[in-house]
C-alpha cells in the first residue's frame, strides 16, 4: 500500500514535470520558429483647444485619416477679431506718437511760438507803459485825478502781461530742444506693450484652430458643433497608424531564442493565409509576472519578458487590442 502511494506520488511529479517541460517548450517548432500570442496595441492623442470656446466647426468624422496640419475643428472667434481690430487701432496711434516725438519739432511751429512770443510781448509794453503813465498821475494830483482801484487794475494787467510772455518763452524754448530722451523711451515702450497686446490676440484666434499633430486615424469625436468646451475637454482622439506593434511575453527560455531586429510574421484568426510581417523592436530588460489578460490562472505568477514586434501596417489591418498569433522566424535554436 505505501508502495502504492509512493508510485502515485512519483508519477504525479513526473507529469508536473512534464507539464513545465511543455508549457516551456511547446512555442518552439523544429524549424526553429518561436510561437507566442499577444495583442495589437497603437498610441493614441487626444486632442483639446488650448482655450475656452464655443466649437464653430468639425471636419471629420470617426474612422476618417488625416494628415499632420490637417485642420480638424475651429472655434467661433468674432469676439477675437473684435479685440483684434481695437489693438491694431491702439498700435497705429502710439506708432504715430513715437514718429512725431522722433521727427521732433517743425519750423512752422517755431514761427508759431515766436510770433506768440512777440504778441505777448508787445502786450506786456504796453501794460508797462499804461502803468508807468498812471502811476505818475497818481503822484502828481495825490490821488485826485485816478483812483487806487484803477492804478492796482493797470498792476494786474502788467503781472499778467509779464506771466503771458515767460509762458511763451518757455514753450518755445521746449519746442526748440524737442521731446526728451525719456519721453521718446516712453512712447517707444508704450508700442512694444500695444505690439505685444495684438500678437497675443492672434495667436489666441490661431489657437481657436485645431489640426492634426500627425497621420492618424480618428477613433473618437467626442464634442459636436455649438459644445462649448475648454482646454481640459478632449475634442478627437486620434490613432496612430505609424507605428503600430503587438506586445507578447516570453518566458527565460523562450527569451534566447528572441533577437533585437528579428522578423516576425503576426497572424490574424480572420485571416490566418495572410500574415503581415513585422520585426522586434523591443526587448524588457526586467522581468514581471504574467498579466492577467494574457495567460490562464494556474500560470498568472510565471515570470515573463515583454516583447514588442513592431509592423507597417498602410491598410489599417490590426486593430487596437485585436488578439494576434507571432510567429518568430529564423530563432536562434540552441
Amino acid at each position: 500500500m505505501k508502495k502504492g502511494v509512493i508510485v502515485a506520488i512519483l508519477v504525479l511529479i513526473l507529469a508536473a514535470m512534464g507539464g513545465v517541460w511543455y508549457y516551456f517548450n511547446q512555442a518552439k517548432t523544429d524549424d526553429g520558429t518561436l510561437t507566442l500570442y499577444g495583442n495589437v496595441d497603437i498610441r493614441q492623442v487626444s486632442l483639446a483647444f488650448e482655450q475656452a470656446g464655443r466649437i464653430q466647426v468639425l471636419n471629420v468624422q470617426e474612422g476618417d485619416r488625416v494628415k499632420k496640419g490637417e485642420v480638424l475643428a475651429t472655434l467661433n472667434t468674432d469676439g477675437l477679431n473684435i479685440q483684434k481690430q481695437q489693438a491694431e487701432a491702439q498700435l497705429k496711434v502710439q506708432q504715430q506718437t513715437v514718429i512725431e516725438l522722433d521727427v521732433g519739432t517743425r519750423p512752422e511751429q517755431i514761427t508759431q511760438a515766436e510770433a506768440l512770443l512777440a504778441s505777448t510781448q508787445a502786450q506786456l509794453n504796453k501794460a508797462n507803459k499804461d502803468l508807468q503813465r498812471l502811476q505818475v498821475l497818481f503822484s502828481s494830483t495825490a490821488g485826485q485825478a485816478i483812483s487806487q482801484q484803477e492804478l492796482d487794475y493797470a498792476k494786474s494787467n502788467q503781472a499778467t502781461a509779464q506771466a503771458a510772455v515767460k509762458e511763451k518763452q518757455a514753450n518755445l524754448a521746449l519746442l526748440k530742444h524737442g521731446a526728451r530722451r525719456e519721453d521718446r523711451e516712453a512712447a517707444k515702450a508704450q508700442t512694444e506693450v500695444a505690439q505685444a497686446g495684438l500678437d497675443f490676440i492672434n495667436y489666441q484666434i490661431q489657437r481657436s484652430v485645431l489640426v492634426s499633430p500627425v497621420d492618424a486615424v480618428v477613433r473618437a469625436r467626442l464634442q459636436e458643433v455649438g459644445d462649448m468646451t475648454t482646454a481640459q475637454k478632449t475634442v478627437y482622439t486620434l490613432a496612430l497608424t505609424n507605428p503600430k506593434w503587438v506586445r507578447v511575453y516570453a518566458n527565460e527560455n523562450q527569451l534566447g531564442q528572441i533577437k533585437m531586429g528579428g522578423k516576425a510574421e503576426i497572424i490574424r484568426d480572420s485571416q490566418p493565409d495572410q500574415p503581415i510581417q513585422g520585426k522586434i523592436g523591443f526587448i524588457s530588460s526586467v522581468a514581471e509576472f504574467t498579466p492577467k489578460t494574457v495567460q490562464t490562472e494556474d500560470i498568472r505568477t510565471t515570470l515573463v519578458y515583454e516583447v514588442r514586434v513592431y509592423v507597417q501596417d498602410p491598410q489599417d489591418a490590426l486593430k487596437m487590442g485585436q488578439p494576434v498569433t507571432v510567429n518568430i522566424v529564423q530563432a536562434n535554436v540552441e
